[in-house]
């Protein structure tokens, strides 16, 4: 039976993984420990992977209920470019890709990424699947990693100043906006260096939830920018690449630096698939396809331009 302080523990590491971004509270529950499985992102496909693919999806096909032919994700219907209800979202984009080499169908359950996401979705049978969960995330068995990225600074491009690190001294006359997690304003881990160098003052927190009847919720720091509301903002680095580029202004989107800041307060993280924790036969067959379908998942995240830690940076967002 687990503890008080297990539940309480679980119920942070939550919150802090499935709200939106996905990652952003990670470090504040566990400070961003590292699963060993983030250690082969890189690994070149090969043909023993391929092999393991074709093997992984028939364990999957034994294992699985009797004339199931189904890949139930889980998913948020209103948090681009993550997920929506039309399927528009990069996460839609590899579950489709994923349900494609499994040759399964896809069918979703729709639920906002809120407080009690896990509990309500995946660990209450409703689905099978999450995209989009830290590598590190506990309340889940996580896949091999299918991209790490990093928070950024987002700026108007026209912006007389340029902002790459929590260190440079512009920041302490700049109205800052930073992403803040759920009803509490638990802070992320950009809000943390801020604090740490006392720039507070001028920081303005952007609740990732916002207002879910309107659509993208997450988007209002990045509109901030644009309408010239605040003067840099940090965010996690898909929610500003994507919404860069769809905003009525040239924005700049900046990987911040340092990528770690010791003791250990990381702004990069390795993102994978989650399934429970039991479903090792769904977990190694979902690793084998990451692997086989490496180059198509990566066209998907340059689509979305989604800035990579993995990688070689991405030019400026024109």
């Amino acid at each position: 039976m687990c503890s008080a302080s297990d539940n309480a523990l679980g119920r942070r590491a939550e919150l802090a993984a499935l709200a939106v971004p996905l990652v952003a509270l990670a470090v504040v529950a566990g400070w961003g420990r590292q699963s060993a499985r983030e250690l082969h992102a890189a690994i070149p496909a090969t043909a023993a992977d391929s092999a393991d693919a074709d093997v992984g999806v028939l364990s999957w096909a034994l294992t699985a209920k009797p004339g199931a032919r189904l890949l139930r994700v889980c998913a948020d219907p209103n948090n681009m470019p993550f997920s929506n209800r039309a399927g528009e979202g990069f996460e839609n984009r590899l579950a489709e890709l994923v349900a494609g080499e499994m040759h399964a169908d896809l069918q979703y359950t729709w639920w906002a990424q809120r407080r009690g996401f896990i509990r309500n979705t995946l660990k209450a049978g409703s689905c099978d699947v999450v995209m989009g969960v830290p590598t590190s995330f506990e309340l889940v068995a996580a896949t091999r990693p299918y991209y790490r990225s990093t928070y950024v600074f987002v700026t108007r491009a026209d912006a007389p100043f340029r902002v790459a690190s929590f260190d440079d001294p512009v920041l302490k006359r700049l109205r800052i906006g930073v992403q803040i997690i759920g009803d509490d304003y638990a802070n992320t881990p950009p809000a943390h260096a801020l604090s740490r160098r006392g720039i507070v003052g001028n920081v303005h927190g952007y609740t990732v939830y916002g207002d879910y009847s309107q659509p993208d919720p997450p988007a209002r720091i990045m509109d901030a920018v644009a309408t010239g509301d605040i003067d840099v903002a940090v965010v996690w680095g898909p929610l500003g690449g994507w919404f860069a580029r769809h905003e009525p202004v040239r924005l700049r989107v900046v990987p911040v630096s340092p990528q770690i800041e010791l003791p250990f307060l990381p702004f990069v993280f390795d993102i994978s698939i989650g399934v429970r924790r039991q479903d090792v036969a769904l977990r190694d067959t979902l690793d084998a396809i990451l692997v086989r379908r490496r180059a198509a998942i990566d066209s998907i995240l340059e689509r979305y331009a989604v800035p990579r830690a993995d990688q070689p940076a991405l030019p400026d967002v024109p």
